[in-house]
């Protein structure tokens, strides 16, 4: 019986693990906690009314994730990334981006490539009214929409990893040079290579939009990007 017990109370404490794992990503996600801000712990568990087991458990999730580190004698703190982690981020990422491109040209419906071209719609909608924060939700939904149906979900796993690490430095490139409507022409030009059926065309289009937003990163930031070959790897 007692085995029993410590069976469910061992349930109950993972599943509220995963709860203020999802809980404490939202608020990192959303910036209420910003990047190099330390996170208390006895604050949350007085806030969400545990002990502090279930919410250290949350922390070594998120450790392992990527968005918060453990500095040894200080305590866990949201991780700060450097703008050379960001663009060599950036860098997996295009190549996973271009893949999805190349995926989706050879399987999307034209229900589907209707839905991308009705979602462009709504990103070009806000970018002329410079709505940023319609335009942001609705941009992350897009490029979502095209690792979902690509047909991999390793490459889906693996690409929104890596957008929750450049969460907050992608949304401020957006905004440097008239960014949301530029970001948005290479948006049309995705769509339009997926519709011609074209996966070489869509592999570049793909491709070339996240190194794009790396150079718009580097430019809000006032760097110079690595020296790589990447931007020649189109295909």
């Amino acid at each position: 019986m007692s085995s029993v017990l410590e069976s469910v109370a061992l349930l109950k404490s993972r599943s509220l693990a995963l709860l203020l794992e999802a809980e404490m990503e939202r608020r990192i996600m959303a910036g209420e906690i910003a990047p190099g801000d330390r996170i208390n712990e006895n604050q949350l568990a007085l806030r969400f009314g545990t002990s502090r087991g279930p919410i250290r458990e949350a922390l070594r999730a998120l450790e392992a994730g990527g968005l918060v580190e453990l500095v040894p004698n200080r305590g866990v703190f949201v991780r700060r990334l450097s703008v050379e982690e960001a663009c060599n981020i950036y860098a997996v990422r295009a190549a996973l981006f271009g893949l999805a491109g190349r995926l989706c040209a050879q399987r999307l419906t034209a229900d589907q490539i209707a839905e991308l071209n009705k979602q462009i719609v709504a990103m070009e909608k806000a970018a002329k009214a410079k709505d940023f924060d319609k335009y942001y939700p609705l941009n992350l939904a897009f490029h979502e929409f095209i690792v979902d149906q690509c047909g991999n979900p390793i490459l889906a796993s693996h690409y929104r990893d890596l957008v929750k690490l450049l969460h907050l430095f992608r949304a401020r490139s957006l905004v440097q040079g008239g960014g949301l409507a530029i970001s948005n022409c290479e948006h049309r030009e995705m769509a339009e290579a997926i519709a011609a059926r074209d996966p070489e065309r869509a592999h570049s289009a793909h491709f070339e939009h996240v190194m794009r937003a790396r150079e718009r990163l580097m430019s809000a930031e006032g760097g110079s990007q690595p020296d790589t070959n990447e931007k020649k790897v189109t295909r």
